[in-house]
């Protein structure tokens, strides 16, 4: 492979490595037109050299040997058809391997010879044992690893099986075994061996390169799986001893774990009930660090699947005593690793207890055995602190009640209660809600003394007031994240309610996480919110998703107030990034669900309420969201709705308290559209003839002029609020409109406020001075009469 001097990236010596390959696979191909054997087996040598690079991971070197693979089928179908024309496969099998170098040699030859073993002019057992004992030539792990997986891809079809035109009198099933366990013990040395090539620095590395290759290795395994002629016996006998000695033996972590995993995956049910024993045997022999409580998790979970699969197989698990043999070990397995912490020892035992009540359902006593074991592993520890630990163990503690779905079982269960002493408080609450929740759900009556007795002992966690010695200790950190606990519990039970409960059960949640998030504000800031369990974030992410659940009832009406009040509690905590994300989900509950042009009127005033409340937003996210506000008011149904919720926008860009958000020009262009629609329908209302609404609209935008006028908007002229004025005074004049009491009061009220303030004195009379009355007779003689 010519690289370039310097270059050592990767990719650059990957993409040399395909150039050469795919150059002399172009030479090979033209052999090949010509039937030019000798310059076909040339190139392809060539073609193959590229595999012997060091220089690329296994994830890199995987790309090109299949691309080298790719040919080699090709090169593979030439030599049959040189066989058929009569071409010798003997001397064609001697003749590859004249290649110059091994690593291609031996590529050429497991080519060859799957051509060889087809054309049967030898015994396959033959040609297999000449292969895989060649293939020791190549001891670098990598190159070796492919070079054998390449072998068992092209003779697995060929393979001296039951039934397969490859068997006869001198090729026997066992020479298949015997070939694919070969092969399957060199991988595994070569896969091995990996671990020991280069510096220790670089161990994280080659163990994550070391699992990339864990397939080539296990598809061995597959292989042994898919040959038919191997039946129970053999597989008792043969297989699985010498599988599990090569397991064993490689005292490597990564391997055995993986290898165990293998055997039980690919391997029949029925196989694993009848050789038990055998392989349970190996479990003690693991290496501690091995994760061994997984793979006899998942053994006892393939087995109680099998169990459940026909009532037939039943007998055959009393047969051979499987209980005794996985509960024995377990025992083992426990007592050889000696630093298994807690949770590794309860989740065995966790597993155990579901294969028991899968498998022998009528037997308690197994199940009291179980959990007198794992609470003798736990005798002498004391309270377990252990999170990890403590969720598993009420896994243990939940699946009596889940089968049995009746607390009387349960409590014959001698070794039941004697769990609950090592439980902490919080646990120990846990198992009391879980009880009780059993009870409800099945309805359970709880019939003699000595039964409630034995209840009340175990629900106490619920019942039991903190001790009064440790009152002096009581930590509020501790009680919020109980709280927050509680809601947690609380929600996951009432998203299961229904469309009819949720609108009456989900508010109270929602009030009452508020409520703690804001007692949580006066926790101690130095605390990274993020390392408590109980904070504001991940409450807030709980209302979230609680509230969601309300958007398919249908109460979309609720969801949204609710996403309000979420936000300006978030608005509250200056968490900005929540309070946006509620108001987002206000507004697409606004466009995608409510649809009622009353319910959008409703909707779109308590938006732009909660919004003129927010001060955590910055510039940016503010623009966003008030854009869009004043976007849905202008786009309401009717015309007085859009000019109310138009002219209320105009509070969003005059924010008392909050000079970053007064934008004089903003309020006053928010006012002029509410004008415009006011105007558009008084037009509307002339045509109908005998409607007022339209001047009552004119009257409560002049009072926001005159609001924003008293606070100091330098937009707000006088001239504009005489203008409005005198077209008011205009409108109250018109023969056209029917007199409305009701408007002509809410008029003489305003301009009477304007002459209150005149008549203050001082700066505030000097700014109400210019005002004049307008010329509208009828609303000063209302207003007169008022004064009177």
């Amino acid at each position: 492979m010519m690289i370039p001097d310097g270059i050592e990236d990767e990719d650059k010596w990957l993409t040399a490595g395909i150039a050469g390959l795919q150059q002399n696979a172009f030479y090979m191909h033209r052999a090949l037109d010509t039937n030019n054997l000798k310059d076909a087996l040339k190139y392809s040598a060539q073609m193959l050299s590229e595999l012997r690079t060091s220089r690329l991971s296994p994830h890199k070197y995987y790309e090109l040997y299949m691309r080298a693979f790719d040919e080699l089928r090709k090169l593979e179908m030439f030599f049959r058809e040189e066989a058929k024309r009569g071409c010798s496969t003997i001397e064609l099998y001697e003749l590859v391997q004249h290649a110059g170098n091994i690593l291609p040699r031996l590529y050429l030859l497991c080519t060859v010879g799957s051509v060889y073993i087809k054309s049967k002019e030898a015994p396959a057992k033959d040609v297999l044992k000449d292969l895989v004992e060649m293939c020791r030539g190549i001891q670098h792990p990598v190159r070796g690893l492919f070079l054998r997986s390449y072998l068992s891809q092209v003779t697995k079809d060929k393979l001296p099986d039951i039934g397969s035109e490859y068997e006869g009198d001198a090729d026997t099933v066992m020479d298949a075994l015997e070939f694919v366990l070969q092969n399957f013990t060199e991988m595994n040395k070569l896969w091995v061996r990996m671990q020991h090539q280069g510096p220790a620095r670089e161990k994280d590395k080659r163990e994550k390169e070391r699992n990339e290759l864990r397939d080539l290795v296990g598809k061995n395994l597959h292989v042994l799986s898919q040959i038919e002629g191997v039946d129970l016996e053999m597989y008792r006998d043969t297989v699985l001893p010498r599988v599990l000695e090569q397991v064993v033996n490689c005292k490597d972590e990564l391997a055995q774990y993986y290898l165990m995993d293998c055997i039980i995956q690919v391997f029949p049910d029925e196989y694993h009930l009848q050789t038990l024993e055998i392989l349970l045997s190996a479990c003690p022999q693991l290496q501690p660090a091995v994760d061994i409580k997984t793979v006899l998790s998942r053994l006892m979970e393939r087995l109680s699947n099998y169990a459940a699969s026909s009532a037939e197989v039943l007998p055959e698990f009393f047969h051979v005593e499987a209980f005794a043999k996985l509960s024995n070990a377990i025992g083992q397995v426990i007592e050889a690793q000696v630093d298994m912490p807690i949770v590794g020892a309860v989740t065995l035992y966790s597993s155990l207890l579901t294969f028991s009540l899968h498998v022998h359902p009528d037997r308690l006593d197994y199940v009291d055995q179980i959990l007198g074991a794992c609470v003798g592993k736990l005798s002498g520890k004391g309270k377990l602190e252990d999170s990890k630990a403590t969720k598993q163990i009420v896994t243990l503690l939940s699946a009596p009640l889940e089968k049995y779905n009746d607390i009387e079982t349960v409590l014959k269960l001698s070794n039941y209660p004697r769990f609950m002493e090592y439980l902490d408080d919080g646990t120990n609450k846990v198992m009391a809600n879980v009880i009780i929740q059993s009870i409800l759900k099945n309805k359970t009556c709880i019939s003699t003394a000595d039964k409630v007795e034995a209840l009340f002992e175990l629900i106490k966690g619920l019942i039991k007031d903190l001790d009064e010695n440790l009152d002096d200790e009581f930590d509020e950190e501790d009680f919020n994240e109980e709280q927050s606990s509680i809601i947690c519990t609380v929600k996951k039970h009432i998203l299961t309610g229904g469309t009819k409960r949720l609108p009456f059960t989900v508010p109270p949640l929602i009030f009452n996480s508020l409520k703690l998030v804001r007692n949580l504000q006066g926790q101690d800031e130095s605390v990274s919110g993020d390392e408590l369990s109980a904070n504001p974030k991940k409450i807030f992410q709980l209302l979230n998703q609680t509230i969601e659940a309300l958007s398919t009832v249908p109460a979309s009406e609720l969801a949204l107030r609710l996403y309000l009040q979420c936000a300006e509690a978030a608005n509250d905590c200056d968490l900005e990034p929540v309070a946006y994300e509620f108001f987002t989900q206000a507004y697409i509950l606004y466009e995608e669900e409510i649809s009622d042009s009353k319910a959008q009127v409703t909707a779109i005033h308590l938006i732009i309420g909660t919004l003129q409340r927010m001060h955590i937003f910055g510039v940016e996210n503010r623009d966003t969201l008030t854009h869009k506000a004043t976007g849905y008011s202008a786009k309401l149904l009717k015309k007085p709705d859009q000019c109310r919720a138009v002219y209320a926008c105009s509070h969003l860009f005059w924010v008392e308290g909050h000079e970053n958000n007064k934008d004089g020009e903003r309020v006053l262009f928010c006012l002029k559209r509410a004008l415009r629609i006011a105007n558009a329908a008084q037009q509307m209302a002339n045509a109908t003839r005998g409607s007022s609404g339209s001047v009552m609209l004119f009257i409560e935008i002049l009072n926001k002029y005159l609001y924003f006028f008293e606070k100091g908007n330098s937009h707000i002229t006088l001239d504009s609020i005489q203008g409005l004025i005198e077209l008011i005074t205009t409108e109250t004049q018109s023969e056209t409109v029917t007199p409305d009491p009701a408007a002509d009061a809410f008029f003489a009220s305003t301009l009477r406020y304007i002459q209150f303030q005149k008549d203050k004195g001082g700066a505030v009379a000097e700014k109400y001075e210019p005002i004049k009355k307008g010329g509208s007779e009828k609303a000063w003689i209302i207003f007169n009469l008022q004064d009177t």
